[in-house]
């Protein structure tokens, strides 16, 4: 088996960015396995798709797509040939004709799960305190401060669109559940895993693992690396 072969892509979710990913990233490489991060717009789910399809344009060789949150909908939404596996963090997996909308509300959040709604401008951004709360809660509180400042608003438009056909239905697929997930709860995490027939890793984590518990979020991707380069 050879690391080399394979490079892990990363897809951030909605109120973070690709920094987000820092110390999966730093991790990976300390194993000698490739690792690229890109930007998601976050202002359509076409638009992401696009910005997914141009990283992966200048990729070589095999892939495997890791996606967090909202970014499950973005990494399963390619029929990129490159792509071997999909690694789901706390992540939404929508099938076809279904909504990220649909599956993130298919079951009742938690006291802790903060209102949503889209500003005056139509962009929704995660309100400051539920970084510390409800986002990223086992984070230090200078990490949160720092997500807070950094976060970048999602439009209604990357939601309310159905998918086509996901990819996690002809690759295999990963999936780290957060039990402590404030965010998009434990039990529609476990349903959409567990529909994808993917190979599940739970843990008492919060939303955002790649701060809070990099070292899992490495072990399942290293894991799915593993599984492609065979």
């Amino acid at each position: 088996m050879s690391n080399q072969s394979v490079t892990v892509v990363f897809a951030h979710g909605a109120w973070a960015d690709e920094s987000s990913w820092r110390k999966v990233v730093d991790l990976l490489h300390s194993k000698g396995i490739k690792a690229v991060t890109f930007r998601l717009p976050l202002s359509s789910l076409a638009d992401d798709v696009a910005a997914l399809e141009r990283t992966l344009e200048h990729v070589d060789g095999p892939v495997v797509l890791a996606g967090h949150a909202y970014a499950g909908a973005v990494i399963a939404s390619t029929g990129n040939a490159k792509v071997r596996a999909l690694v789901y963090i706390a992540a939404l997996a929508p099938d076809q004709g279904e909504t990220v909308a649909d599956v993130f509300y298919r079951n009742a959040h938690d006291d802790r799960a903060p209102k949503l709604a889209p500003d005056s401008e139509g962009w929704i951004w995660l309100p400051t305190e539920a970084f510390g709360t409800a986002f990223a809660q086992n984070a230090t509180p200078e990490e949160q401060k720092a997500l807070a400042a950094a976060q970048r608003p999602i439009s209604p438009a990357c939601i309310t669109v159905p998918v086509a056909k996901p990819l996690w239905r002809s690759v295999p697929a990963w999936y780290l559940l957060a039990e402590q997930d404030h965010m998009i709860p434990e039990k529609t995490q476990r349903f959409m895993a567990e529909r994808m027939n993917a190979h599940i890793s739970a843990h008492p984590i919060d939303h955002l693992p790649s701060v809070s518990a990099p070292e899992l979020v490495e072990k399942v991707i290293t894991d799915a690396v593993r599984a492609s380069d065979r």
